[in-house]
């Protein structure tokens, strides 16, 4: 197979051409993001039947043609553990990869663990194991070596024999449908805001000691957690070089009544300190329904937390015989909204995953049913994976119970 390095525009349109053609192709980046907002792209591998390349940005005015062929829906683009590929594509060129295939959801979606690394996942299904010698390399040395150049193409080289594989196995549990939803997810969860920020929007809630916080304070949080994380944007720096996330927070408590009321926090750049309060005054203005809704920190009860190991239990149950990575299909947050709508007499939140396509379909019946006592467990062979047997009522054959091991 042809090996390429693409250093030239002339390069590059004959590999787009190349790729345009064949409609199929695997697709992978090296970059670093520790010191900007958005990564820093440091090289683009792709991999087609015929032929691998290596496309350095650093050499190349524009990637636009290439960005061109990877939001084309009539090209199929393959990728492992794509989000920051699918993150990248949208930052250069406003879209998202058209007609994406995500080897680490399909693999998690025919059996195999979830999430498996591409080396794991090349050695389980090709039987081959790939060198790790390069995994934290500088990418924006130049030239790269010899290591880094063999390494950066066997990070494609298998792309398109893991698809061919994967595919066919997609195609024998009839799942295929289910991988274009998980597809579609994954391209929605990595794509930035319309603001441009790389960040979900409640992440603001997840900093330590918002908790605490009364809904006024939570909205001045939350208004200035955004207008950080867009000022970290636009100057492509990263957001604790701004304001660190602790001083979000206690900016938050002190809730100041002026911008010199800002002047005493230690860590806190001065130029920032009008914007800052400009944030705050924002929050203020909010009417009172408009500010965030207190997070129900109930505790939990003791039926709550065996009835969701219990729907845990269950649910290994099934992703073994059904031949699905269980991490992939729901968690215990999952399993907590679950249990609480029964309690409560509602149905599952509709932001649920359990409430949405396959899992609706074809997982959340067997956890509702657990819940409805239609479901009884014992103890069968613990020389097994998951070693239980549950029995259910056969509705038709008057309540008799029917074994699913």
């Amino acid at each position: 197979m042809n090996e390429i390095l693409v250093h030239t525009a002339e390069e590059l349109t004959q590999c787009c051409n190349h790729l345009a053609q064949g409609k199929r192709f695997g697709f992978d980046t090296e970059f670093v993001g520790e010191e900007s907002y958005h990564p820093r792209l440091c090289l683009v591998q792709v991999a087609t039947a015929e032929a691998l390349y290596l496309i350095d940005p650093f050499s190349l005015d524009s990637l636009e043609p290439f960005w061109n062929v990877v939001v084309d829906p009539a090209n199929q683009v393959i990728v492992h553990a794509g989000r920051e590929e699918v993150r990248l594509c949208h930052i250069w060129s406003g879209q998202t990869p058209g007609n994406l295939f995500d080897l680490q959801i399909a693999a998690g979606l025919v059996g195999l663990p979830y999430p498996l690394g591409h080396g794991p996942l090349v050695h389980q299904v090709l039987g081959t194991k790939l060198s790790k010698g390069e995994t934290l390399t500088e990418w924006r040395t130049r030239p790269l070596t010899r290591e880094q150049i063999h390494y950066a193409f066997d990070d494609v080289r298998y792309l398109l024999a893991l698809w061919r594989q994967l595919s066919e196995r997609l195609e024998k549990h009839q799942r295929t449908a289910w991988a274009q939803e998980e597809f579609a997810r994954l391209r929605e969860q990595a794509t930035p805001d319309d603001e441009g920020l790389s960040v979900s929007r409640d992440k603001w809630r997840k900093l330590r000691g918002a908790s605490s916080l009364d809904r006024r304070r939570l909205a001045i949080l939350r208004e200035i957690f955004y207008w950080r994380e867009k000022e970290a944007a636009d100057a492509n720096r990263p957001s604790r070089t701004i304001v660190r996330d602790d001083l979000l927070v206690e900016i938050t408590r002190r809730n100041p009544k002026g911008v010199n009321d800002l002047q005493p926090v230690r860590g806190l750049a001065r130029r920032y300190l009008e914007a800052i309060y400009a944030a705050i005054e924002r929050a203020r203005g909010l009417p009172a329904e408009e500010c965030p809704k207190l997070v129900d920190r109930d505790q939990e009860t003791p039926q709550q937390g065996l009835l969701v190991n219990l729907l845990a239990a269950h649910l290994a149950h099934l992703a073994v015989r059904m031949e699905l990575a269980v991490n992939l299909v729901a968690t215990n947050l999952e399993f907590k909204m679950l249990v609480r709508a029964r309690i409560l007499g509602t149905p599952p939140p509709a932001q649920s995953l359990l409430r949405q396509g396959w899992r609706a379909k074809y997982i959340l019946p067997h956890l509702q049913a657990m819940l409805d006592g239609r479901i009884s467990l014992r103890v069968g062979d613990i020389q097994k994976d998951v070693p239980f047997v549950f029995s259910e009522e056969d509705e038709n054959n008057d309540g008799r119970l029917t074994n699913s091991q």
